[in-house]
């Protein structure tokens, strides 16, 4: 069964009620030398990327990636046009790292991240942990996102569904997203629970206090009553 297409100028014809949505991965890995040093004061190594959350080929449907640094750096706009989608630089510095990622088709707006550089490990508060991550591998800073193609164009769709598979291996990431979502729903639900429980006890105050209210009129009318049976006898 074929879908209904509006066909246009816009790469053969947008297609209507389709939405394609690709999971990724973006973020940086960070090793530290061990010193400082000495020529240029650096302290890390450290590599910012883009890559698919699930096992599949991003070049089917990416054209190019743009990773914008900082402006200390030599050529701070670094194009990326194949896999893998990363750039591999020294400093000793953090700082913000833009990324976007292009498409073959050109009607398809381009899709922007912003990444903190991240060199030094976080401290762990309690109950919660930090966004990066250390290990053998080094300091992991990533993060999962999507990006949805409402209504793509029939050859963006052709890309999309079009998607090889990297390796026929495992395929895993630094980060357990799986469960980096499992703990922020059960942090949903232990906030909802705690919210639920403070309004229950702010009602049970309200009601108290407007029972309060009422018994304090009574006594207040009782009290004026009172006083206009004196005046009157007197």
């Amino acid at each position: 069964m074929s879908l209904p297409t509006d066909f246009g100028p816009d790469s053969g014809g947008r297609v209507k009620g389709l939405t394609i949505v690709k999971p990724i991965v973006y973020g940086n890995i960070a090793r530290y030398f061990g010193k400082k040093r000495e020529e240029d004061g650096h302290t890390h190594q450290w590599t910012v990327y883009v890559k698919p959350y699930l096992n599949e080929d991003m070049s089917s449907y990416v054209k190019k990636v743009h990773f914008k640094l900082h402006e200390s750096y030599a050529n701070p706009n670094r194009i990326v046009t194949k896999p893998p989608y990363e750039i591999t630089e020294t400093g000793w510095g953090e700082f913000e790292i833009v990324i976007k990622i292009y498409f073959p088709d050109p009607n398809e707006r381009p899709t922007t991240m912003y990444h903190i550089l991240k060199l030094f490990q976080s401290p762990v508060v309690e109950g919660n942990t930090s966004a990066a991550s250390g290990g053998k591998k080094g300091l992991v800073s990533e993060s999962y996102e999507e990006i949805v193609f409402q209504e793509p164009s029939q050859m963006m769709q052709q890309m999309l569904v079009s998607v090889k598979p990297i390796t026929h291996g495992a395929w895993t990431h630094d980060t357990d997203f799986e469960e980096k979502k499992e703990q922020a729903l059960h942090k949903i639900i232990n906030a909802k629970g705690k919210v639920q429980t403070e309004i229950t006890e702010l009602k049970d105050k309200l009601k108290l206090a407007r029972e309060t209210i009422v018994k304090f009129k009574d006594e207040i009318s009782k009290l004026q009553g009172h006083q206009l049976n004196n005046s009157t006898s007197a």
